[in-house]
């Protein structure tokens, strides 16, 4: 949505019909953006905030109302929006590849990561169920990011968006990082941003890959079963390559960090350990992965390019459970600070 458009004074209800009608809904009820609502999200952005660039594949330029209107029909409050606009810039950097994770016939959706004082700011989730349901924040966030790609961009499913299957994450896909049951210092940090700086990190994602581990007692044993878990003969993440994040447990991570292992070498142990033998690819397969560019090492394939293509974060909560996200391939995880201070940070 790119200008103001006459909306009939039409009940919840006629709203959600009028708008789905129109091809601007994802398929959930949304919010009717009046003008009032549009003006008193725009409230929530710094007055000095910079203009967008424009979005594949329609190559339209969004204002920044025109991202608001679609914040408030997401279900965002006026504090959400400056996540929203950092998470629409990181996925507009050439990096991320935003017309080939759209115009895949993959799985992939803008997966949103949070880093900062946004998190307790905004009440995002970054502990138990934190991919889930239950936090306004986290919904409607991502929510908003892909209305935005489909009304602006133009990316709808049957038309530009040309995945096979989609998946649920198409709706929203945002979590937090548990900062304060990690071990190890914040992924934003790790990156070079500021301990103080609210970041979002964007990658075109498939949904998490639940690695449940409830008998292993050390490190090395916890690692092992992670290793199994990314050594799939059917992910991109084979022969498109491309970046991938481990999402440990705090339980996981606590064992971990006891057995003294640093995230330089968990994401080089499981390089060295996360390969999928030769036998499990196909004879066609392996001539697809040639054409490609891949060769096995040895007689295994590797997963992705090397271990600085692994990126480890700690969320979720109680539970001997990780996660493992793999990538679209051809994608990278593009971080973005989010504009001004955040209030309460």
């Amino acid at each position: 949505m790119t200008e103001v458009l006459d909306i009939p004074d039409l009940g919840p209800a006629e709203w959600f019909t009028w708008a789905e009608d129109r091809g601007w809904g994802d398929g959930l009820p949304t919010i009717a953006p009046t003008e009032e609502l549009v003006d008193a999200m725009l409230a929530g952005l710094p007055p000095d905030t910079a203009p967008l660039g424009a979005l594949p594949p329609r190559r339209v330029v969004p204002t920044l109302r025109s991202v608001a209107a679609n914040a408030v029909m997401a279900g965002c409050r006026p504090v959400d929006l400056p996540v929203v606009v950092a998470a629409l810039r990181a996925v507009g950097t050439e990096a991320y590849n935003l017309h080939g994770s759209l115009a895949t016939t993959h799985s992939c959706a803008p997966m949103v990561l949070v880093n900062g004082p946004a998190r307790q700011h905004l009440g995002l989730n970054a502990r138990g169920n934190c991919f889930g349901q239950g936090t306004r924040a986290n919904a409607v966030i991502g929510r908003a990011l892909s209305l935005v790609l489909m009304n602006v961009g133009g990316a709808r499913p049957g038309t530009m968006d040309r995945s096979t299957h989609g998946s649920p994450a198409k709706y929203t896909f945002c979590f937090a990082e548990n900062e304060e049951e990690s071990p190890w210092p914040p992924y934003h940090v790790r990156r070079g941003f500021d301990a103080a700086d609210s970041v979002v990190t964007v990658m075109a994602a498939e949904p998490p890959h639940n690695v449940n581990d409830h008998g292993s007692t050390s490190g090395e044993e916890i690692l092992t079963t992670v290793a199994g878990t990314m050594a799939q003969s059917g992910s991109n993440n084979v022969y498109v390559r491309g970046p991938h994040l481990l999402v440990l447990g705090p339980e996981h991570a606590a064992t971990l960090h006891r057995d003294r292992w640093t995230i330089e070498a968990i994401r080089g142990w499981l390089w060295e350990h996360a390969r999928i033998p030769v036998e499990r690819i196909s004879p066609n397969n392996r001539r697809q992965f040639t054409h490609w560019g891949v060769e096995p090492d040895g007689d295994h394939y590797t997963v992705s390019t090397g271990p600085e293509q692994l990126h480890v974060v700690v969320a979720g909560g109680a539970g001997k459970h990780s996660a493992w996200i793999p990538s679209f391939g051809s994608t990278e995880a593009c971080s973005q600070r989010v504009a001004g201070p955040v209030p309460g940070g």
